[in-house]
């Protein structure tokens, strides 16, 4: 058996409770990791709110990603292998000291850094390269607005736009934040609580590329923001999935709406993910050129409270939880 928190009812982060599980076991393909550190990702919130439901076959536990030491592998695998130290994005079960995922879901922990910051990386790495430059098609040189810049996904899109040499602009909730973001490669943060981004990026010739969890009254907006031919791909949805729009300007204008969510892919998808992450991103953690930004540790036990902060936007970057 092994500890684990799960959702006792849809609800507040008060409805996550201690309990115990049997220890999984590897099917074909698949790892099982001893848990070192599992991170604390929106998902797991609406999970536990009773609104993004685990895919048919995942574990009904909270916790998309993680690190930690593989202790078990199941027939087919050829890496990783038992002993080793790895991060892992998982379909679910993450809040828990041991889980099994897919092997091609596992990256090694990059170089000189802690088990720690590792269990930051695949929720929102993957997130990230999927949609802003698998899907959003990113550039160099082009014009990149992020919402939501000082959360772990602003804060890993910032970083990642600048790396490939694109102009990322961010808007956040506070003057400490927006400077976090600027700290973190961003050319300009705009405090949407004093300034209208709608303005500040036209100001700029528009964004090519929007990256946008709020949704709601924030489509319209983005629309208004982007440059024409301009792209904006929808992660999630704050502040409401459903709004009213005037297609005239997408039509005339050339505009491009897309999104994705990344739990309901296919194992095959998330490995290719896995393998360009591991090809054009690793090399630059590898380097320290770039690397996840945290927020706040809290014991395993102590989810609820790691579930408050996070919902309370308090946080810059990630949260996790320390498993063993």
């Amino acid at each position: 058996m092994m500890q684990a928190i799960e959702i006792s009812r849809p609800g507040g982060p008060e409805v996550l409770t201690p309990t115990q599980r049997p220890r999984p076991k590897p099917a074909h393909d698949q790892v099982v990791i001893k848990v070192a550190y599992a991170g604390v990702n929106r998902p797991d919130a609406l999970q536990r709110a009773g609104l993004y439901n685990p895919p048919k076959g995942a574990s009904d536990l909270p916790g998309l990603e993680c690190s930690g030491e593989i202790v078990a592998v199941g027939a087919g695998v050829t890496w990783p292998a038992v002993g080793d130290q790895v991060c892992a994005l998982l379909p679910g079960g993450g809040y828990a000291e041991y889980v099994a995922t897919p092997a091609a879901h596992c990256l090694p922990v990059p170089h000189g850094m802690t088990l720690k910051q590792a269990a930051c990386l695949p929720e929102t790495f993957f997130t990230v390269w999927s949609n802003v430059f698998m899907r959003g098609g990113l550039q160099a040189g082009a014009r990149f607005l992020v919402h939501g810049g000082s959360s772990g996904i602003g804060t890993t899109a910032i970083q990642l736009a600048h790396a490939f040499g694109a102009r990322v602009f961010a808007t956040a909730g506070s003057d400490e934040k927006c400077a976090a973001c600027v700290d973190l490669g961003a050319e300009r943060a705009i405090n949407y609580r004093t300034a209208d981004f709608v303005d500040e990026m036209r100001s700029e010739g528009g964004a090519d590329l929007i990256l946008d969890m709020v949704g709601g009254p924030y489509i319209q907006r983005n629309l208004k923001s982007l440059a024409d031919d301009g792209r904006l791909v929808q992660i999630a949805f704050l502040q409401g999935p459903k709004v009213e729009l005037n297609l005239v300007q997408m039509m005339t204008r050339r505009l491009t709406i897309t999104g994705s969510t990344l739990r309901p892919q296919s194992d095959l998808a998330k490995a290719r993910i896995a393998g360009q992450l591991r090809e054009h991103v690793w090399p630059l953690l590898n380097a320290g050129r770039i690397a996840p930004v945290m927020d706040r540790e809290f014991a395993l036990a102590d989810a609820a409270n790691a579930h408050a902060r996070m919902e309370s936007s308090a946080h810059i970057g990630k949260i996790v939880l320390k498993v063993s």
